[in-house]
């Protein structure tokens, strides 16, 4: 086989095409877990620990001019080599919140799996009738006295 021959049995087995999927809809419902950390949790979050915006925690590592405002944009910007913990906090919310949903979902899934009744068992073969009249004279034949 050549090489464009193999790639193309590779490329169209259900599994590689199956991935390609999940991967596609695991990029975008990864973007939907980062808004939804970035956008809702991480503000009411801030708010109930008394208006913390956790993207501006940052230690700086280098020397600070005088004059560079002390945000985290404002810092990088500047080229100061810092250490965005807030940021490292917001991605690790991230992480933990889409690792729970995926545990649901494939929990859910394998229940589902479970849950599908299995086949009700055949019944069994009804006997031939030559094969009962046969069992009928052979009783008949025991029960005979002689």
């Amino acid at each position: 086989m050549s090489l464009l021959e193999d790639f193309k049995a590779f490329a169209v087995k259900g599994d590689v095409i199956d991935l390609a999927v999940a991967v596609i809809i695991g990029g975008a419902f990864g973007k939907i877990v980062t808004s939804l950390v970035g956008d809702v949790i991480m503000p009411i979050t801030g708010a109930l620990i008394g208006k913390i915006d956790f993207s501006n925690f940052f230690l700086a590592l280098g020397e600070v001019p005088a004059n560079t405002p002390h945000t985290l944009d404002a810092m990088r910007k500047a080229g100061i080599p810092i250490l965005a913990y807030g940021d490292f906090i917001t991605v690790a919310i991230n992480f933990l919140l889409l690792a729970f949903i995926i545990f649901l979902m494939i929990r859910a899934v394998s229940r589902l799996k479970h849950a599908e009744p299995s086949a009700p068992p055949a019944p069994p073969a009804s006997t031939p009738e030559d094969i009962e009249l046969l069992r009928e004279i052979r009783d008949l034949l025991k029960a005979k006295p002689e």
